[in-house]
């Protein structure tokens, strides 16, 4: 494996930045491991990441998915739980999920809920918040419209949010993707980042992007040509 990781390396000229598609390429190319790795893009942005009003994030369906089957759970009652079902969500309920959850089953990747069950699911908000599975109003999952939530997360809908060091950290699909769907997957990722941008952030707000695979080294995008393509 040292070997190979060393390889996938040697591939990547250190200090340089590289157009989008070129990137991808290399992604592509480096990409060594038998099973189909995550390709993942992380954006730093010129923000006080101390701040909260400059925190950025958002919520978008990429158009050909993250190539993962993400399980969908829903807090819901009554036509609320057959709207669930019929979306395809994976588990509905309520107070029985509820307790399920706080004995310790956390088997799914998403989670959605309607609003007038919020006052029982923040219950598991020591459980759940921590591990971004919390529903948000924000993201689109606290809403009666249970069908269009379940459906655009099965879809390939991502969530994002800068981390302490003002990063944000993304997936943009899977390696055995077409060259070009990932290219139109990270654009929209960069363009829903750039629209997010915080009133109160000045100087460069993109200062560093960069793709890489789930065991791949990372290569540093142009960020000025990636600008000038959007």
């Amino acid at each position: 494996m040292g070997k190979k990781i060393k390889t996938a390396k040697e591939k990547v000229e250190r200090g340089k930045e590289y157009p989008l598609e070129d990137a991808i390429g290399l992604v592509k190319e480096s990409s060594f491991t038998k099973f189909d790795e995550t390709v993942d893009m992380a954006v730093n942005l010129g923000i006080d990441a101390k701040k909260t009003d400059q925190m950025v994030r958002g919520a978008i369906v990429l158009p050909h998915g993250t190539g993962k089957n993400v399980r969908v759970v829903v807090f819901a009652k009554g036509e609320k739980e057959k709207e669930a079902r019929e979306a395809g969500a994976d588990y509905i309920g309520a107070e029985d999920l509820i307790e399920k959850i706080q004995k310790g089953w956390l088997e799914f990747d998403k989670a959605v809920a309607t609003p007038d069950i919020m006052g029982l699911v923040g219950k598991l908000g020591k459980i759940l918040g921590p591990r971004g599975l919390m529903p948000n109003p924000k993201l689109g999952t606290v809403t009666f419209d249970i069908a269009k939530a379940v459906k655009e997360i099965k879809a390939g809908k991502v969530e994002y949010k800068t981390e302490k060091a003002g990063v944000i950290h993304v997936p943009v699909g899977k390696v055995s993707f077409d060259k070009q769907k990932l290219i139109e997957n990270a654009m929209v990722v960069i363009d829903s980042i750039i629209k997010a941008k915080p009133p109160t952030s000045k100087g460069k707000y993109l200062k560093k992007v960069a793709i890489s695979s789930t065991m791949g080294p990372g290569i540093a995008i142009d960020v000025g040509k990636l600008t000038a393509a959007k």
